[in-house]
């Protein structure tokens, strides 16, 4: 699978530790940054990360920083984006399955190597199971009326 990782400077050691982890097992790793501890805006990355969703670059992509969530709030302001915050294996697996995430979110300050690749484990292995989910996803691109 072609999965797109990207990260913040407070992410950048989880990004490379999971990036050499994901091409270890078979994985195409889209490596879009950033590569040093220099500090940088997240929001650059997760458009960065969506952009290569968007644009059928990565099938799946992982987005990083110190907490998961400003990269993915980021990430999701782009139309093709939806980026689920996990911290666990469940709640990645649960994002495939009824919400049909093409990315996850994790926080490098809170969560170790091996659980990280445990949610990832989990969510590139699961599929959406559409049916009664199928139309709220669909609501996801609409846009509500105020």
């Amino acid at each position: 699978m072609r999965i797109a990782i990207a990260s913040d400077h407070a992410a950048v050691s989880l990004k490379t530790t999971l990036a050499a982890w994901l091409a270890e097992v078979g994985h195409e790793v889209i490596d879009l940054g950033t590569h040093g501890d220099a500090r940088v805006d997240y929001p650059d990355y997760g458009h960065a990360l969506a952009e290569a969703l968007a644009d059928g670059r990565a099938e799946r992509g992982i987005a990083l920083c110190g907490s998961g969530v400003g990269i993915s709030i980021a990430a999701n302001r782009h139309p093709a984006c939806r980026c689920a915050l996990v911290s666990e294996p469940l709640s990645a697996q649960l994002a495939r399955h009824h919400n049909d995430a093409n990315a996850i979110a994790m926080g490098a300050r809170l969560i170790g190597d091996d659980m990280a690749k445990a949610c990832i484990t989990a969510f590139l292995s699961a599929e959406f199971e559409g049916g009664r989910h199928q139309h709220r996803v669909d609501k996801l691109s609409k846009e509500f009326a105020a």
